[in-house]
């Protein structure tokens, strides 16, 4: 995977974790499955973030994702549109939906005040409605001119950061622990890109019932660090 100096740059602005759309303060069911002791250490954190990427990110929203870029390498804000309402769908539980709506629409508002966007191109992403993250990112990847597959590479690093930035808080977790994991993950995040790009409608999945159910305990969890 080749990289231009200024593709490199943006994709690391696009992923970077001090991208002010809220990341941080989310852990998709993870501080749920903490508290419930499903995760207790680095080797149950680990298993179960990789499970998360497998069974829900690689198989049903990078693959979306994909189809995202292909409507907008074509113009096609109806095809955008479909995916966009697709991916909200397949959130299963109130905190998944209202966090990837609300990072959507903190990505939005700063690009809005990015000078690599037109008030044309950002009224065309508004007029599809309820916009998701992955939704906006895909825009915004492809007006920053970051190749796709970089872009899809990126994207799941953003997550897997912070999903064990997440793990470090709550388990806790030691930072040499972390950037094991990282290395470890992250090494597995091109092959997870490729297989997504090449999956067929009727191969899309995001059967995770242990992810929804987590998530869905979490909303009503006592005491938590998180909002998911």
């Amino acid at each position: 995977m080749a990289l231009d100096m200024l593709g490199l740059t943006r994709l690391l602005q696009l992923a970077s974790p001090t991208l002010p759309v809220g990341a941080y303060s989310y852990s998709q069911g993870l501080e749920f499955a903490i508290e419930e002791g499903v995760v207790t250490d680095a080797r149950s954190t680990e298993a179960w973030i990789r499970d998360v990427l497998e069974f829900s990110l690689g198989s049903f929203e990078l693959p979306l994702l994909c189809r995202m870029f292909d409507a907008l390498d074509g113009d096609d804000y109806v095809k955008f549109k479909r995916w966009n309402t697709l991916f909200r769908s397949g959130r299963e539980t109130a905190e998944l939906r209202t966090e990837s709506m609300q990072m959507g629409h903190a990505l939005v508002t700063l690009l809005k005040d990015l000078p690599l966007f037109k008030a044309d191109d950002i009224a065309k992403l508004h007029g599809i409605g309820a916009l998701t993250y992955p939704a906006v990112y895909a825009f915004a990847a492809r007006h920053m001119q970051i190749d796709r597959p970089a872009a899809l590479v990126g994207y799941l690093w953003s997550w897997l950061e912070n999903q064990v930035m997440a793990a470090l808080k709550a388990v806790p977790l030691g930072q040499s622990a972390g950037q094991r994991m990282l290395a470890g993950i992250g090494a597995d995040l091109a092959g997870v890109a490729a297989r997504a790009s090449q999956l067929d409608d009727e191969e899309l999945t995001n059967f995770a019932p242990g992810l929804a159910i987590a998530s869905s305990r979490h909303e009503t969890q006592y005491s938590r660090l998180f909002r998911s």
